[in-house]
C-alpha cells in the first residue's frame, strides 16, 4: 500500500513511476483523493527541507484537470502562503495563461519538490535550487497527485521539473514546446516564469520575447486538450 515518505513505514510508491508499474493497483494502493494524500503530504520528514520552512507546498486545482502544470518548488511567498505560485512567478503564469486562453482555475499547479529550499541573505530567503535527493524524495508525492489526476497533458515548468519526469538528460533550452508522450499523458516543457523575470538584457535575454515564447509554448499544451 502507498504510505508518505519519511513517516518511518513501509511504503510502495519509493521510486519514479512505481504508481504506474505492473505491480501498483491505483485504486486501493494510493489514499482516496487529493485532500487525504495532501493530509499525508502535511507531515513528510523525508529530506531536511521541512525543518526551517513553514511546511508542505501540496498542490492546487481541480481534482479532475485536464492540465497539470508542475513547477520546481514553492518559492518565499508559497511558503509563507501555503499555495502554490501565489508569488511573482505565479502572477506571470496567470498573464501568460489569460494571453493562452487557458483558465487558471481549469489547471492544477504543483512542484516537483514541495518545501521551499533556500539560504538567508540577511534576513531574506534567497531560493536555491533543489538538490537530486529533495526531487527524490518528494517524487511519491507527485506520482500519487498525477495518479489521482490523470490528467490529459503535463507542462513541466523549467529544468528541475523536465528532469524530475524525464531523467537528468533533459535540456530545457533543446526540448522546450517539443510535445512527447509520457505515461500515456502528453508532456510538453517550458521554461519557468521565474526565468522571464530574471531575463538579464547583458546576455542577450529580452523580457518580452521570452514572455511570448512561453505564450507559444503554453498554447502547444492547450491545443492538445481534448473535449
Amino acid at each position: 500500500m502507498f504510505s508518505a515518505p519519511g513517516s518511518g513505514h513501509p511504503r510502495s510508491v519509493t521510486e519514479p513511476l512505481d504508481v504506474f508499474g505492473d505491480a501498483a493497483d491505483t485504486a486501493t494502493d494510493l489514499p482516496p483523493d487529493l485532500d487525504a494524500l495532501r493530509a499525508r503530504a502535511a507531515g513528510c520528514t523525508a529530506c531536511e527541507l521541512y525543518r526551517d520552512t513553514t511546511g508542505t507546498v501540496f498542490g492546487s486545482g481541480p481534482p479532475r484537470a485536464r492540465l497539470v502544470m508542475v513547477g520546481e518548488q514553492p518559492g518565499d511567498q508559497e511558503d509563507r502562503q501555503q499555495a502554490p505560485f501565489v508569488g511573482p512567478a505565479g502572477r506571470l503564469l496567470d498573464e501568460a495563461l489569460d494571453e493562452a486562453g487557458i483558465a487558471r482555475d481549469d489547471a492544477y499547479v504543483t512542484n516537483a519538490v514541495k518545501h521551499f529550499n533556500f539560504r538567508y541573505q540577511g534576513k531574506r530567503r534567497i531560493h536555491e535550487t533543489p538538490k537530486a535527493g529533495h526531487i527524490k524524495a518528494c517524487r511519491p508525492w507527485l506520482d500519487a497527485e498525477l495518479a489521482l489526476v490523470e490528467p490529459q497533458v503535463l507542462l513541466t515548468l523549467g529544468a528541475t521539473a523536465g528532469k524530475a519526469l524525464l531523467g537528468s538528460s533533459f535540456r530545457i533550452t533543446a526540448e522546450r514546446g517539443e510535445p512527447r508522450t509520457w505515461n500515456d499523458m502528453a508532456l510538453v516543457p517550458t521554461i519557468h516564469p521565474s526565468a522571464i523575470l530574471r531575463a538579464d538584457p547583458a546576455r542577450g535575454q529580452d523580457r518580452d520575447e521570452m514572455f511570448a515564447g512561453f505564450v507559444a509554448d503554453l498554447r502547444v499544451a492547450r491545443g492538445l486538450l481534448r473535449d
